[in-house]
């Protein structure tokens, strides 16, 4: 499977969010947990978007949000995840 990243999601994460794309492929490759989908109403896509948490390298503990369509992972954001988001990955991921 690849993963599409376009260069507007790639410049938001290395300029907002401090990610590289080198960071979230790790993540990609380190998952242990399960693919959880969005289910917030703003947020709702089709075909859904998924996101989970994970470590890189270097243990930096990120939530990767993606899309998978026609075979390919389209990276949406990917960034260092807040308290509530890591409670609702341990109780569900």
């Amino acid at each position: 499977m690849s993963l599409i990243v376009s260069k507007s999601i790639e410049s938001k994460l290395t300029s907002k969010h401090k990610v590289t794309v080198d960071e979230v492929k790790q993540c990609f490759h380190n998952r242990e947990g399960q693919l959880l989908i969005d289910t917030r109403e703003r947020h709702k896509t089709d075909p859904p978007t998924q996101w989970f948490i994970s470590s890189t390298n270097k243990q930096r503990q990120l939530k990767i949000v993606f899309v998978l369509k026609d075979g390919a992972v389209y990276l949406k954001t990917a960034y260092e995840p807040n308290e509530t988001e890591l409670n609702i990955y341990r109780q569900y991921g």
